[in-house]
């Protein structure tokens, strides 16, 4: 069997960055949550992306969950939520009691369609609370629309960025255009604290007020005291180690990501029937996962190729299910003009880890071409 190619794995510095910063944590035996490493993490992340304050945190799905708290979002609100992403942008919605509409995509960006986004706010006026929109794959949602949007209807913008740290749109960072931005270290993102997450805003107080949900809401007393409901939230010191010396790697990261899709694009672009994720002028890509589409019309489907590459012990996977088909949310309302249904049906994700060589591209070419 020949050896495995990842889908997106995590891939630690040639140069023991992390490790560093993990014997430091041990040696001053500050293994428990919070600590050093993760005070350092949060300035040098919020630096990174050019924003005012970060607070880490134990997932990506916990930083939406505040910031949907901090937005204010409650009982019986609506929040207009992209619906071509992962489940985790939308399970916290549901925790916090309130009511998701999922919005399509536009073929243009793969994200929120600014004008279904503006019907949906008409249709529920005073009710829609917060807009969740996703950068997905990498890919920048066109921002200025929806950032005018949401001024004029006066909602919450929160920007889900689990997938596009390292991607711009017009010269400044993904997830620092709404009042909360959302970032996500897991396992298979572009740099990884193992598990984890970051949540930013340039409100300094509704930063600091997250960090108090995080840490079960412990008010300032000799005893403990809790006049509020928290969570278990708070990022470890040894994954914030980790976090701080990935984010020394993370401009060579994105490098490899945008070679590994100029790299499929070349070899697989002139294929019949097949379509790249889009990258506009406006948009600086990370290029998390490289993706594309098979025209249906095609007699090879994308679930053969998947298949053909499951022999060969290589992963790829299908465009995300959007949530308005998914058995959980298939109630809520859904606004939407197939976009998303299509990408499904028809989109595929490569295999875009930062550890392979220009032979692993290859081999995943030919196969293809097969």
């Amino acid at each position: 069997m020949p050896k495995k190619i990842f889908l997106s794995s995590p891939h630690m510095s040639d140069e023991g960055y992390e490790m560093e910063y993990i014997n430091e944590a041990f040696e001053t035996n500050w293994i428990a949550p919070l600590g050093k490493n993760v005070d350092e993490f949060e300035k040098e992340f919020a630096n990174y992306v050019g924003i005012g304050h970060a607070a880490a945190l134990s997932s990506g799905t916990a930083a939406i969950h505040l910031a949907l708290k901090a937005a204010g979002v409650g009982q019986g609100d609506i929040v207009l939520c992209q619906s071509l992403t992962f489940s985790a942008t939308a399970n916290p919605i549901i925790y916090q009691n309130a009511i998701p509409v999922f919005i399509d995509s536009d073929a243009t960006t793969w994200n929120m369609d600014p004008n279904l986004l503006e019907q949906a706010l008409i249709k529920y006026k005073d009710k829609a609370k917060a807009v969740l929109i996703v950068h997905l794959y990498g890919l920048s949602a066109d921002l200025d629309p929806i950032v005018e949007l949401c001024q004029k209807y006066n909602v919450t913008l929160i920007e889900d960025a689990a997938e596009s740290l390292g991607t711009f749109y017009k010269g400044k960072h993904t997830g620092t255009f709404g009042q909360y931005g959302i970032f996500s270290f897991n396992g298979n993102k572009i740099i990884t604290t193992s598990g984890g997450g970051m949540l930013v805003s340039n409100d300094q107080e509704r930063i600091a007020k997250t960090r108090f949900w995080a840490t079960q809401a412990r008010d300032i007393a000799r005893h403990y005291q809790h006049s509020e409901l928290g969570f278990n939230y708070r990022m470890s010191n040894i994954c914030a180690g980790i976090g701080r010396g990935q984010l020394k790697v993370l401009n060579k990261r994105v490098a490899k990501k945008q070679y590994i899709y100029n790299y499929y694009k070349k070899e697989l672009g002139q294929l019949p029937g097949i379509s790249f994720m889009p990258i506009n002028d406006f948009n600086t890509s990370n290029c998390w996962l490289s993706c594309l589409t098979i025209d249906p019309d095609q007699k090879v489907k994308p679930l053969d190729i998947m298949l053909y590459l499951e022999e060969h012990n290589i992963e790829s996977r299908p465009i995300w299910k959007p949530m308005h088909l998914q058995p959980f949310f298939k109630e809520y309302d859904y606004l939407g003009s197939g976009v998303s249904d299509y990408l499904f049906d028809n989109g595929l994700c490569l295999p875009s880890d930062t550890k392979m060589t220009d032979a692993d591209l290859q081999r995943v070419c030919d196969l293809i071409k097969e």
